[in-house]
C-alpha cells in the first residue's frame, strides 16, 4: 500500500487532461511515459504508445503467462476531467493529499488513476508467479469521448485480444461493497430549434399573439415527463424494472446531493430509474440569459437532449422515437428542425462463465461479503466496441468509483482501502482464472 499510495501521488500530479486547446499536452505526455516506465519495471514487454485518431495516445504492453494460459486485458484510461476552478477544491487538486476521513483526494485518484495502481499493485504481489497472459491497454482521451481508442480496437484486434477482459473504470455500490456492474445505459442526443419570426419582437407591442419561440420549446420539452417524472417518449417503455440489487432512496438522496424536501423523479425504485428506464435530460438550452434579457418575444429557441437508453431498447429506434415525439408535440405550426447527434447502445457485461465465477469468488474471498450486482446509468461505448471485436471475450467492470468518490467533482478522492481490496481481488482472479480453464 505505501508503494500504491507513492503510485497515485505520481499520477496525481500530471494534469493529464487530453483538451490541448485548452490544456498544455505536456503533462499528458509525462504521464504516458510514467506508464511505459512502470510497466516495464513491472515485468511488461512491448510497452508502446500509439497515437489514435483523435491525437490521443494508448498505451499497449505485455506480459507473458505459461504456454497454453488463458489471456486478460487490464484497460484502464490515463486523462482526467478538468479543474476550472480550484477555488472549489478543500486541498489542492493536483497533489495527492490525506484527508481527515481517511481518504485520498486528488483529481484522478479515483477516477481512473486509483484503477491504475489497482493493476500495478496486484501485478507486483503476483510477481513473476503470473498464472495468466496480462495484456493492458490504457486510453488517453476517454474523458474527452473522442472516440480514439473506438476506433484504435477494431484496427487492432491481434494486440488486444483477450479471453476475459477487465474494464477498471467503474466502482463499488458503496465502500465495501463488492460489486460488478452488469449494465450500461446507452445514450442518444438530438438537438431541437424552433423558429417563430423573423427576429425578436418588443413584447409590449407584439406579446400576445406573436408566436414565442421560447414558449414553443419550453411547451414541448415538458412533455418528455409526466407529473410523476416518468420519461415519457411516445412508441417507448416507461415500465421497466432492475432485478439486481437495489439502491436504497434515502442513500440516492445523499449520494446525488438532492435538496432536503425535493422529490426523486418517477413511479419506480431508485433502481429501476437508473438503470432500467429511459431518461430524457434537457442539457442546453439556447436562449438569452436573465442577465442579458429584453423585453421581447423571442423568435428563435434551440434545446439539446440528452436521453438515456437502457438495455433491451434499440439506442438508434430510441432517437427517431424522440425525433418523432418532438415533431408530434410542437404547437402552433413552428418552423421546426429536429437533428439526430450522437448514439450509443447499451451494454450487457458477463453474469456468467469461468471470468465471471472466478471474479465474484474472488471479490468475495477480499472483501468477505457477497458480491453484488448494478447498473450504470451512464454510457461506456468501448464497452461495445470491445463486445463486437471479441465476441467471445468475457467482459467486466469493476473499480474504485464509488460513489463518495465525487469523480468528475471537485474534492475527488479514493478510499485507500477499495485500492486495497481490489489490488486483492485482481491477483486472486488471475489465479482461479488460470485454475479454471487449465
Amino acid at each position: 500500500m505505501p508503494q500504491a499510495k507513492s503510485d497515485l501521488a505520481d499520477m496525481v500530479a500530471y494534469r493529464s487532461v487530453h483538451a490541448p486547446q485548452d490544456n498544455p499536452p505536456a503533462d499528458c505526455e509525462h504521464m504516458v511515459t510514467w506508464l511505459q516506465q512502470v510497466f516495464t519495471k513491472a515485468g511488461f514487454a512491448e510497452v508502446e504508445t500509439h497515437v489514435t485518431s483523435d491525437g490521443s495516445k494508448t498505451v499497449t504492453g505485455i506480459k507473458r503467462g505459461p504456454e497454453g494460459a488463458p489471456t486478460v486485458l487490464l484497460y484502464f484510461h490515463h486523462d482526467v476531467q478538468p479543474v476550472p476552478d480550484e477555488s472549489q477544491w478543500d486541498t489542492p487538486p493536483w497533489t495527492l493529499t490525506d484527508g481527515k476521513d481517511k481518504r485520498w483526494y486528488g483529481r484522478g485518484a479515483a477516477d481512473c488513476k486509483g484503477n491504475i495502481a489497482v493493476h500495478l499493485t496486484a501485478i507486483r504481489a503476483l510477481g513473476d508467479n503470473l498464472p495468466v497472459t496480462l495484456k493492458i491497454v490504457g486510453e488517453g482521451s476517454e474523458e474527452q469521448g473522442t472516440g480514439g481508442l473506438e476506433d484504435f480496437v477494431p484496427e487492432n484486434p491481434d494486440l488486444l485480444a483477450a479471453d476475459a477482459i477487465l474494464v477498471a473504470d467503474a466502482g463499488n455500490f458503496q465502500a465495501g461493497i463488492p460489486t460488478l456492474t452488469t449494465s450500461l445505459r446507452g445514450v442518444t442526443n438530438v438537438r431541437v430549434t424552433v423558429d417563430t419570426l423573423e427576429g425578436p419582437m418588443h413584447s409590449g407591442q407584439f406579446g400576445g399573439p406573436a408566436p414565442d419561440a421560447l414558449a414553443a420549446l419550453i411547451s414541448m420539452l415538458a412533455t418528455l415527463r409526466d407529473a410523476k417524472g416518468d420519461t415519457t417518449v411516445k412508441g417507448l417503455p416507461s415500465d421497466q424494472t432492475w432485478p439486481g440489487q437495489q439502491y436504497d432512496a434515502d442513500q440516492f438522496r445523499t449520494d446525488a446531493r438532492v435538496l432536503p424536501g425535493v422529490d426523486l423523479l418517477g413511479d419506480g425504485t431508485v433502481s429501476d430509474m437508473l438503470w432500467a428506464r429511459l431518461a430524457a435530460t434537457v442539457i442546453g438550452i439556447d436562449c438569452p440569459s436573465v442577465d442579458d434579457a429584453t423585453p421581447a418575444v423571442q423568435a428563435k429557441a434551440r434545446a439539446l437532449i440528452s436521453m438515456r437508453v437502457p438495455p433491451g431498447i434499440d439506442a438508434e429506434v430510441a432517437q427517431r422515437a424522440l425525433m418523432d415525439h418532438l415533431t408530434a408535440v410542437a404547437p402552433w405550426k413552428v418552423k421546426l428542425t429536429v437533428e439526430p447527434m450522437i448514439v450509443g447502445q447499451p451494454f450487457v457485461a458477463a453474469t456468467k462463465g469461468p471470468a465471471h465465477d472466478a471474479m465474484v469468488a474472488s471479490l468475495s474471498a477480499a472483501y468477505e461479503k457477497d458480491v453484488v450486482s448494478l447498473g450504470q446509468g451512464a454510457s461506456i461505448p468501448l464497452c461495445n466496441v470491445f463486445q463486437t471485436t471479441f465476441p467471445k471475450a468475457e467482459i467486466m467492470l469493476l473499480g474504485v468509483e464509488e460513489p463518495k468518490a465525487l469523480i468528475h467533482a471537485p474534492n475527488e478522492s479514493v478510499d485507500p482501502s477499495e485500492i486495497e481490496n481490489m489490488s486483492l481481488s485482481l491477483a486472486l482472479f488471475l489465479q482461479k482464472f488460470a485454475a479454471a480453464r487449465s
